[in-house]
């Protein structure tokens, strides 16, 4: 990626949307850019108008936590809007180092991990990384997510998924919310390893083949994806309104463990135990032909 443009991009989009009076300042007239000027962020982070649009223009290798602090502060950026300025500021280092990567391609996760991950039997539970492959899941999780499954020819990603498949308009409910959220995580994903060729591929990708994702790409919004609730419509069990928890895994840096799950007793509930019952009746399909060539080839 362009860091000098990611970093232009990104400050200019964020001063944009920050009004004088949101900061305390004074209107005045005559003013001929959305939000705040430049001299006027400068003022508020306690830098020089010069050295401020030497930033602004991309030549942030250099700047100092107290400096980037001061402008997130001067531009009301939020926790992950201030992150992601700093790996902004880490990528453009020329002593940065790129984070390890996992191919989605070749990664196994550990058995133990596979283990846990099948100890979660009240609902989905998974594995993925920045670019939202999915690299591990129990069962729950692979009947919840199987037209993501579905989809030929590439490992299951869900930004692929929602971009590039008509079914994902049903699944998500509230679709556009959903976009922008992929579209934030795998932005967010961008500027903490900035040259992981796999991820802009996927980018490239998406964006020669959706409007919509090119649109919202050009947004430059960021996003930590922690926690909440979501509501989905299944094909198998109909809608669902789910509680997730994403944990950032300390043994595997840049993957998240993500687990949903309904409230109890509620009508989401017994529909996740509906799909848990369907998932194991398809496994019991897919199982039963193989054990019965297994019998003949015996010969019992």
């Amino acid at each position: 990626m362009d860091n000098r443009g990611e970093v232009r991009e990104f400050l200019t989009s964020r001063r944009a949307r920050v009004t004088p009076d949101m900061v305390g300042l004074p209107a005045g007239t005559n003013r001929r850019v959305e939000g705040l000027r430049r001299s006027e962020v400068a003022t508020l982070a306690g830098v020089s108008i010069e050295y401020y649009t030497k930033l602004e223009r991309g030549a942030i290798s250099g700047a100092s936590p107290e400096v980037l602090d001061a402008i997130a502060k001067a531009l009301l950026l939020d926790d992950a809007e201030r992150a992601h300025l700093f790996d902004l500021a880490h990528a453009a280092s020329p002593v940065a180092r790129p984070p390890r990567r996992r191919s989605p391609k070749s990664w196994i996760p550990h058995a133990s991990l596979q283990w846990m991950l099948d100890a979660v039997t009240a609902g989905p539970a998974f594995v993925r990384n920045g670019r939202m492959d999915l690299l591990a899941a129990n069962a729950l999780a692979r009947a919840f997510y199987k037209d993501v499954y579905d989809m030929p020819g590439q490992p299951p990603n869900i930004a692929r998924f929602t971009f590039l498949d008509e079914r994902a308009h049903d699944f998500y409910p509230d679709w556009d919310a959903f976009a922008e959220v992929t579209v934030s995580i795998l932005r967010t994903e961008a500027g903490r390893d900035p040259h992981n060729k796999e991820l802009h591929d996927l980018i490239g990708e998406l964006s020669t083949r959706s409007d919509e994702f090119r649109r919202l790409w050009g947004a430059h919004n960021v996003r930590h994806h922690g926690t909440g609730t979501k509501t989905f419509h299944h094909s198998v069990v109909g809608e669902m309104t789910l509680a997730y928890e994403g944990l950032a895994m300390e043994a595997e840096p840049g993957l998240t463990l993500t687990v949903y799950t309904a409230e109890p007793g509620s009508d989401s509930g017994e529909r996740m135990q509906l799909l848990a019952s369907w998932a194991a009746s398809e496994e019991r399909e897919a199982i039963s032909p193989v054990a019965d060539e297994q019998r003949t080839e015996s010969g019992s």
